[in-house]
């Protein structure tokens, strides 16, 4: 046996029980950009490449450790020229991957970074790890563009784990669900129709706004984000907006609440109503013809009802044989209902309470007129006396 053979027998027998695909403690005696040397106890020291340092790979491997630092490392093979290869970053794994199952026994949650986008969802990471988020995990609701949580941080349940083939599944959506269970049983427990409350807008859709109330989101139909016509929600609402809300329903059960922009606003027609009162004569004009009577303008934006046997003294069969469209009348204020938002009109009414003050007025001039004469009369009577004395 050669003396260089036996040199080597005797230092592998000196050298503790170094394995391959094991994981070692050793120190960092050497670095440079793109490698840093470990002495774990073998014949020599053993290369790093900055790639199996950390993940992402630095550009300089001397970011991430320095000279003396004690770190662990799994042996990926031992001998060559080299005196094998080891990776930093598959010791870490093997670590996290021991760390996420007792983290998931706890039933505890873990920080994930989102990295990408790819088919069916997203790619994320943790502890350095990389663990998928199904779609449908992301959210409580369907989400179009995924791209918009790269990079961000989220914190996630790990819903499936297998160290063996390094299949690590992440939700969002359960820690979500659980969430709103508890808000939701805050919020209805609280709220009741007829409230307002302060609320923040989350989505906007076709048929109304979703607006977050505490935790719960209510719905507006988009019939009662504004007193006047609207097309889309995103024409009165922006995403984001803080506003008040009235409270028309609420649906334990189902758990829905529905909820009404426009009732928080001044309505437009009380207000107009306001400045009429039932008695009133008024003038305006004929907008449209109906089977059971005639709209009258009474300003741009408010008309009234004048009923079928309202048009007319004589009974009549259709509104254009009393009136027709681009008419401009008098009518009598009859009713005037806020809360169903109708104002009932009387043309007959206005007509006959015309003619019996017109009659009440010739009467009352008539009844001065003899008066009068009557006063003359006695005053002749009076001094045609005080001549004959």
């Amino acid at each position: 046996m050669s003396e260089q053979s036996m040199k080597e027998l005797l230092e592998q027998e000196d050298m503790p029980d170094i394995q391959e695909r094991t994981v070692v403690t050793g120190v960092v005696v050497q670095v440079s950009r793109d490698e840093a040397y470990v002495d774990i106890g073998y014949k020599q020291e053993i290369p790093v490449s900055k790639r199996d340092l950390a993940v992402p790979a630095p550009d300089d491997a001397r970011d991430v450790v320095k000279v003396g630092d004690e770190i662990e490392v799994y042996i990926k093979s031992l001998g060559g020229d080299n005196g094998g290869s080891l990776s930093k970053v598959e010791a870490d794994k093997m670590a996290a991957w021991k760390v996420i199952e007792e983290i998931r026994e706890k039933g505890e949650t873990v920080e994930a970074k989102i990295a990408k986008e790819v088919k069916g969802g997203l790619v994320a990471y943790v502890m350095g790890l990389r663990g998928f988020i199904p779609a449908s995990q992301m959210e409580l609701h369907f989400v179009k563009d995924l791209a918009v949580y790269v990079d961000k941080t989220v914190e996630a349940e790990i819903i499936e784990i297998d160290v063996q083939k390094r299949r690590l599944v992440l939700s969002r959506r359960k820690l979500l669900e659980r969430d709103r269970a508890e808000k939701e049983e805050a919020v209805f427990s609280a709220v009741e129709p007829e409230m307002t409350v302060r609320g923040t807008v989350k989505r906007l859709v076709d048929y109304g706004a979703f607006i977050d109330i505490g935790g719960v989101d209510g719905l507006a139909h988009i019939s009662d984000l504004a007193w006047h016509r609207v097309k889309h929600p995103s024409e009165v609402l922006e995403v984001g907006q803080e506003l008040d809300v009235f409270v028309k329903s609420v649906d334990r059960d189902a758990k829905r609440i529905s909820l009404s922009v426009k009732d928080t606003l001044p309505d437009p027609w009380v207000e107009k109503a306001e400045k009429y009162a039932e008695g009133d004569f008024i003038e305006g004009k004929i907008i449209k013809l109906t089977d059971f009577g005639a709209f009258m303008e009474i300003e741009p934006g408010f008309d009234g009802l004048i009923p079928m046997g309202e048009l007319a003294e004589k009974r009549i069969e259709r509104a254009d044989e009393a009136v027709h469209t681009g008419d401009i009348v008098t009518v009598k204020v009859l009713r005037i209902d806020t809360k169903r938002k109708r104002i009932s009109l009387s043309i007959t009414k206005a007509k006959r309470d015309a003619d019996n003050a017109d009659i009440k007025k010739y009467v009352d001039e008539h009844q001065s007129e003899q008066a009068e004469a009557s006063e003359n009369t006695e005053g002749q009577v009076e001094a045609h006396l005080d001549w004959l004395k």
